[in-house]
C-alpha cells in the first residue's frame, strides 16, 4: 500500500483518535502478549460419571477439542475485533492481508511496505501505528485506513481496493481503478480471496 501526500486525517477523527489511544494502546499491547504466547489448546473430557476434565496435553481419545488458544486463533480475534470496529467483514480483512503479505507479520515489500497488511512508513505514521510488525497495530492501522478509503470512494469496493494498492491520489486521477497491472490483478485477486473467506464462514 503506497502513501498518499494528500492523505489526511481529519480533525474529528483525530481528536476521536487521540481519546481512545489509551483504550487502543493497552490493546496493543495485550494483543503483542498474546500473540507471543506459548501456542496452547484446552481438551474436555466429560467421564461416565459426569465429572468434567479438562487439559492441554490429551492422554485419551475421549478427550475433544475445547477452547484454541493457537496464535491463529489469537490472530482471528484480532482481526474480528478491528473488523467491528471499523465496519468491515473479517472475510474482507482476512483477503487483504492474504494477498498484501500471505501472514507473513515480518514481511517486507520490494517498496518498503512492511508487516501483514503491508504498511507504507509514511502511513504507518499518519495513522499512529509506530511497530508495522506488530500483528495488532498493523491490523489496526490496516482495516483503519481502509475504512478510509471506502469511505472516501463511497462504498465501491473496486476503487477502494484500488486505492489500498496504488494510492488515493492515483484512483481519483485515472476516474477508476489505475490502468497498473499490478493494481488490477490485486484487486481481481483480493476479491478471489474475500470470496473464499465468506464460503468458509457460512
Amino acid at each position: 500500500m503506497t502513501a498518499d501526500s494528500n492523505f489526511v486525517i481529519e480533525k474529528s477523527l483525530a481528536i476521536n483518535y487521540k481519546k481512545s489511544m489509551p483504550t487502543l494502546l493497552l490493546f496493543i499491547l495485550t494483543t503483542v502478549f498474546a500473540l507471543t504466547s506459548v501456542e496452547a489448546a484446552i481438551y474436555r473430557y466429560v467421564d461416565p460419571a459426569g465429572q468434567v476434565h479438562y487439559t492441554d496435553v490429551p492422554t485419551a481419545r475421549d478427550y475433544y477439542l475445547y477452547r484454541d488458544d493457537s496464535p491463529a486463533r489469537r490472530l482471528e480475534d484480532v482481526i474480528a475485533y478491528y473488523a467491528r470496529r471499523f465496519r468491515l467483514e473479517s472475510a474482507l480483512v482476512k483477503a487483504v492481508i492474504k494477498a498484501e503479505s500471505d501472514f507473513d507479520a515480518n514481511v517486507i515489500s520490494h517498496r518498503g511496505a512492511q508487516g501483514l497488511m503491508q504498511l507504507m512508513p509514511d502511513t504507518a505514521r499518519e495513522i499512529g501505528v509506530t511497530d508495522p510488525f506488530d500483528p495488532g497495530q498493523s491490523i489496526y492501522g490496516g482495516t483503519y485506513y481502509l475504512r478510509r478509503m471506502l469511505d472516501r470512494f463511497n462504498s465501491n469496493l473496486d476503487h477502494a481496493l484500488a486505492a489500498y494498492n496504488a494510492g488515493p491520489g492515483a484512483v481519483q486521477h485515472y476516474g477508476g481503478i489505475p490502468p497498473f497491472s499490478e493494481t488490477r490483478d490485486y484487486v481481481i485477486r483480493v476479491k478471489r480471496y474475500y470470496d473464499d473467506y465468506r464460503k468458509q464462514s457460512d
